[in-house]
């Protein structure tokens, strides 16, 4: 598989404590890797650090290029922002801002949002929109720029079940696409949905990292058990 991101002995300090403790990995094309743990785990600071956003204080993150292509990557917070402006002047800027001339980015945009159930509603402030909506739109935002990689923090968080499995379906387009997937979750059932891999989180160290029917299925170091046992949030 190629390789698309390697982290070596990397970590990640904020003063004198440890965010995330030394810890060696690869993302490779077209997987779709869960972070797991509890609160206060690691799991912000490694997407953060994968993500590129976040420098290691140890370590090296290296990014592997495609035949001399740059990978576009993306990032869609928790609490993702928008301008005060509409849906469809949402996306258009991010695409212009990317570099399409002003009538591609808005013609882009709209036909994404019709194509994604924003058609009705492209019109409306971005920031009056449901919690789930902004979600939804910020995927849609993203698709329009055709990443490589998408990363997500908590992407259905405090969201309830409809909502949640329209912002899901919209995840599994990035995948059917060919996009490789890193997402940090609480949501057990959103990773056996999604991933492909698993990766384990135990205050700031790397303590799992199994395919997802393995760490669902095998047995695995205590800390982790209790995570799936709901023993730790």
């Amino acid at each position: 598989m190629t390789t698309l991101l390697t982290l070596q002995n990397t970590s990640v300090k904020f003063g004198a404590q440890t965010a995330l403790a030394p810890c060696s990995l690869t993302i490779a094309k077209g997987e779709r890797v869960a972070l797991l743990g509890a609160n206060g785990s690691g799991k912000s600071t490694l997407l953060r650090l994968l993500h590129g956003q976040q420098k290691p204080s140890t370590g090296e993150r290296i990014s592997h290029t495609d035949a001399g292509q740059i990978q576009r990557q993306v990032m869609v917070f928790q609490q993702p922002h928008m301008l005060r402006l509409s849906a469809l002047w949402n996306v258009t800027l991010a695409l212009w801002f990317a570099g399409k001339s002003w009538a591609s980015a808005k013609s882009n945009a709209r036909e994404a949002l019709s194509s994604m159930g924003f058609e009705d509603i492209m019109h409306r402030n971005a920031r009056a929109m449901s919690v789930g909506q902004r979600q939804r739109l910020a995927l849609v935002r993203a698709w329009t720029l055709a990443p490589d990689i998408l990363f997500l923090d908590e992407p259905t968080a405090s969201l309830d079940p409809k909502a949640r499995r329209d912002v899901e379906a919209l995840i599994q387009r990035f995948a059917d696409n060919g996009c490789t997937l890193v997402f940090a979750s609480h949501n057990l059932g959103q990773a056996k949905r999604l991933a492909t891999r698993v990766i384990y989180l135990e205050q700031g160290k790397l303590l799992v990292d199994l395919p997802t029917k393995e760490f669902f299925n095998k047995e695995l170091p205590n800390e982790a058990a209790l995570f799936l046992q709901g023993e730790r949030v």
